[in-house]
């Protein structure tokens, strides 16, 4: 985590597919992508982690969605952990409620299939 960045303040991302999204607003909760459910916590991003998780894990891949949730809205199950480069990760240890989600905005790719953060993100 950097210095400058509130833990408990902090809006986290989550990348994932529109189809998992959509499919989790039917049930209410997102149980995460199968490599979420195979580490035992929900993968989510601070602002300044965002393009580097989206080139790493989401590059060519269309018809994304970038989540926003407020990190204090989840609670205990939440916690910070040292993960890339040592850099503190936010990791969620139970499904994430969809009605948590501050917005849901689509990630698009450019030409070279590099996923396009929006600006403005906090």
């Amino acid at each position: 985590m950097r210095p400058d960045v509130e833990i408990g303040s902090a809006t986290i991302y989550k990348i994932c597919s529109r189809e998992s999204w959509d499919d989790a607003c039917r049930l209410g909760r997102y149980p995460g992508s199968a490599d979420d459910r195979r580490d035992g916590f929900i993968h989510f991003s601070a602002r300044h982690q965002l393009a580097a998780t989206a080139e790493k894990y989401f590059k060519g891949q269309a018809d994304l969605v970038l989540i926003a949730v407020e990190a204090a809205r989840l609670g205990t199950s939440l916690r910070w952990e040292p993960s890339r480069g040592g850099d503190l990760f936010p990791h969620l240890y139970k499904d994430l409620e969809t009605r948590a989600a501050l917005s849901v905005m689509p990630l698009p790719l450019d030409d070279q299939g590099h996923p396009l953060i929006p600006e403005g993100l906090v």
